[in-house]
C-alpha cells in the first residue's frame, strides 16, 4: 500500500477523494484520476477507500491511498471523526465526495468544520428510478458514472476532459504470476462469469459451452477470474478439461491479478467490477448484461456500444429492472441466457488483435 502520512507543502492544492466501495465504482475512479493528474501536475490527491483497493491506483502519479478501516478503528461516528482528524493532518484543501452515503457525508461534515470546501456526487436517483420503472419507463442513456465523477471535480475547480487519454499503463508480469500464466505468446482472453446478483451472472451451462468453443482456438489462452470458495471450485471444474484454460481464482493476490488483467487482449465480464478493472488499462471489454443496462451509466470506461451484449429486450421489456441487478420480476433472472454462446464467441473473435475492426 502507498504511504499514507505525507504532508504536502503549504499553498499546494491537496484534493481528498472519498469512495469507500464497491470495487467497480472505485475502479471507475482510476481513469478519471489519471486524466486529472495529467491536467493538474501540481495537484496532490489522496483517495480514502478500502485498503484492499490500493493497487488500483499504483500507476497514477501523485496519488496516495489512505486506507479506511470502517470495521475497526474508523467504525461509527467516533471512528469517522478519528479518520477526519488523521486526514486533516495531511493538509487537505478540498474534498470530493464520490460516494454520497451516510459515512461519506459524516466524514465530509467533520472536514468541513475546519473550513475545507467540498462537493458531492449527484447520483441521478430520480432519472435512474424513471429508467428502471416498470410503468412509464423513460428509456434513455443517462450520464455515465465517469462523467458524474468529473462533474464533482469541475465543481471543485478542476474541470477535465474525459475524451483525453485516461488508461493506465500495463503492469510487468512478476515471476510468481508467470508461474500461473506463462509468457505471453498468444492472445489472452479473460472471463469473469460471476456477479453479485444472480440475474447478472451468465449461467454455468452457457459458460461451459463458451469455453468448449474458445478452447478449440489453440492460439489463445483463457484465464478465469472469480473469488470465494464456491466460485473458485466452479472455475477449477470449468478449466480442468482444457489445456489452454486456466483458473486464477485463489492463486494470486489482487495486485497480481491486476498484472494479468492489464495484459489481456479481451476481457469478457458481466456488469461487474472485472469489466471496470480491465477497462482502466485500455483492454477491450465485452460486457454481458442481464437485468441491468448500460443506459444507467455503469458501462466500462471508453468502450464502444458494440462491446455490450444485451438480452432479448422484446421478451424482457422491463429491462433495466434495477440499477444494481438486485430487483427483477419473476422469470427475469434468466434474461441473460438469451445471449447465446455463439453470440459471445462471434463477438470475442471480432475483438481479438488479429481483427483490426473490433
Amino acid at each position: 500500500m502507498k504511504a499514507t502520512s505525507r504532508h504536502y507543502a503549504n499553498g499546494e492544492d491537496h484534493l481528498l477523494i472519498i469512495r469507500f466501495s464497491a470495487m467497480g465504482d472505485v475502479a471507475m475512479l482510476a481513469p478519471v484520476t489519471n486524466i486529472l493528474t495529467r491536467k493538474y501536475p501540481n495537484l496532490q490527491i489522496t483517495i480514502v477507500t478500502r485498503g484492499f483497493f490500493s493497487p488500483i491506483f499504483d500507476n497514477i502519479p501523485r496519488v496516495t491511498v489512505y486506507a479506511a478501516d470502517l470495521k475497526g478503528q474508523h467504525k461509527g461516528i467516533t471512528g469517522l471523526y478519528k479518520l477526519s482528524r488523521e486526514l486533516k493532518g495531511l493538509g487537505i484543501t478540498a474534498v470530493g465526495d464520490m460516494h454520497n452515503v451516510l459515512r461519506s457525508k459524516m466524514l465530509k461534515f467533520f472536514l468541513m468544520a475546519s473550513g475545507i470546501k467540498s462537493r458531492k456526487i449527484d447520483k441521478g436517483r430520480a432519472e435512474k428510478k424513471a429508467l428502471t420503472a416498470s410503468n412509464n419507463k423513460v428509456f434513455r442513456q443517462l450520464k455515465t458514472t465517469h462523467q458524474r465523477y468529473a462533474d464533482v471535480l469541475a465543481n471543485l475547480g478542476y474541470p477535465i476532459d474525459l475524451s483525453k487519454p485516461g488508461k493506465l499503463p500495463k503492469h510487468a508480469l512478476s515471476a510468481k504470476v508467470l508461474e500461473s500464466t506463462g509468457h505471453k505468446e498468444s492472445s489472452w482472453i479473460g472471463l469473469a462469469p460471476f456477479a453479485a446478483h444472480i440475474a447478472k451472472a451468465y449461467p454455468i451451462h452457457l459458460v461451459t459451452e463458451v469455453l468448449k468453443q474458445l478452447s478449440q482456438q489453440t492460439q489463445t489462452k483463457i484465464f478465469l477470474f472469480g473469488g470465494g470458495q464456491e466460485e473458485t471450485s466452479q472455475l477449477e471444474s470449468l478449466a480442468s478439461p482444457y489445456e489452454n484454460v486456466f483458473s486464477l481464482a485463489g492463486k494470486l493476490k489482487f495486485e497480481e491479478e491486476l498484472q494479468v488483467i492489464s495484459n489481456l487482449d479481451v476481457m469478457v465480464s458481466m456488469d461487474s467490477g472485472n469489466a471496470h478493472l480491465a477497462a482502466m488499462y485500455g483492454v477491450k471489454v465485452l460486457t454481458l448484461w442481464g437485468v441491468t443496462h448500460p443506459y444507467a451509466g455503469f458501462g466500462a470506461y471508453n468502450q464502444p456500444a458494440h462491446h455490450h451484449l444485451l438480452p432479448d429486450l422484446v421478451k424482457f421489456p422491463d429491462i433495466p429492472t434495477s440499477v444494481y441487478g438486485n430487483k427483477f420480476p419473476a422469470g427475469y433472472e434468466n434474461a441473460i441466457a438469451t445471449i447465446s454462446p455463439e453470440m459471445v464467441i462471434e463477438k470475442i473473435n471480432t475483438m481479438l488483435p488479429e481483427n483490426k475492426n473490433g
